[in-house]
């Protein structure tokens, strides 16, 4: 690699740890605000709000929030059940906030799980996901094929006594990539999705149609192919029962040959990260 081509990596890295670093600002301010009677709706909006008083314009998706039992998406059969509710969040009850901003033509796609209250069941859940992201990256070094890496966070899952809650997004997903979107004046969104971030996701959906690859990390057969290189909006989403807790954040893959350069979490420094580092030191 040329020092120019490290240099040109090492500035588009910087943009979209940059926008990551601010959707987490986002929901750690929003997660402190949350208290009884707030609804799913009112979260979605706060999140909405704070980002465009911070230059935000345009979305890889609009923020979700969930309360209760829908952060286990509990019975949830159709994409409509994802968007936000007059759900009231309550004292001991888990909620997580998603959400997916462009900023200055960079993307990040975001999870924030966390409890209004202490609950040891979901310190646990917060807990058991650190293996997760442990057993993403290591696999993703050894470019094992993606169908087989979903497979063993599967397995890995079923050992902790969970259920796959990232199964019931569509197509099952775990991931999926995400990357530069061109800036407009003017954003629109169908669905909740943003017009420009779903062209980039096709394109790169019909480039890889035609090269044996998926965009889209899933357990089907378009997933049977090694890591392509890129970046990687990873989100593990453990279910117990009523209560469910991810972590979603930007997993970088490169064609270099040094394992520890092959694949690597963008950012070391996020909320779920910081908690680890944290009880280690207590």
């Amino acid at each position: 690699m040329t020092s120019a081509v490290a240099r040109e990596l090492s500035a588009e890295l910087r943009g979209f740890k940059e926008v990551q670093r601010l959707a987490y600002a986002c929901a750690e301010a929003v997660a402190a605000q949350l208290g009884p009677g707030v609804t799913e709706r009112d979260a979605a909006r706060m999140q909405r709000e704070w980002l465009r008083e911070r230059g935000v314009r345009d979305w890889f998706h609009l923020p979700f929030a969930w309360f209760g039992d829908r952060t286990a998406f509990v019975e949830f059969r159709v994409p409509l059940q994802f968007f936000p509710t007059d759900r009231r969040l309550e004292p001991g009850m888990a909620f997580i906030l998603d959400m997916a901003p462009v900023h200055r033509g960079f993307t990040a796609d975001i999870g924030y799980a966390g409890c209004l209250g202490p609950d040891p069941l979901h310190d646990r859940l917060m807990d058991d996901l650190r293996t997760h992201r442990e057993l993403i990256l290591r696999e993703v070094r050894e470019r094992r094929p993606l169908r087989e890496i979903y497979e063993d966070v599967d397995r890995l899952m079923a050992r902790q006594g969970y259920t796959n809650r990232h199964r019931a997004y569509p197509f099952g997903v775990i991931a999926h990539k995400v990357g530069r979107v061109r800036e407009r004046r003017w954003s629109p969104h169908v669905f909740g999705f943003g017009t420009q971030a779903l062209k980039g996701l096709a394109s790169d959906a019909l480039h890889g149609h035609r090269e044996g690859w998926s965009p889209l990390w899933s357990p089907h057969r378009m997933s049977d192919h090694p890591p392509r290189p890129g970046l990687w909006a990873v989100e593990p989403h453990l279910g117990f029962r009523g209560t469910g807790a991810k972590f979603e954040e930007l997993l970088v893959v490169t064609d270099s040959r040094d394992p520890q350069e092959s694949a690597f979490w963008l950012d070391d420094d996020l909320p779920h990260v910081r908690r680890r580092r944290e009880e280690k030191a207590a």
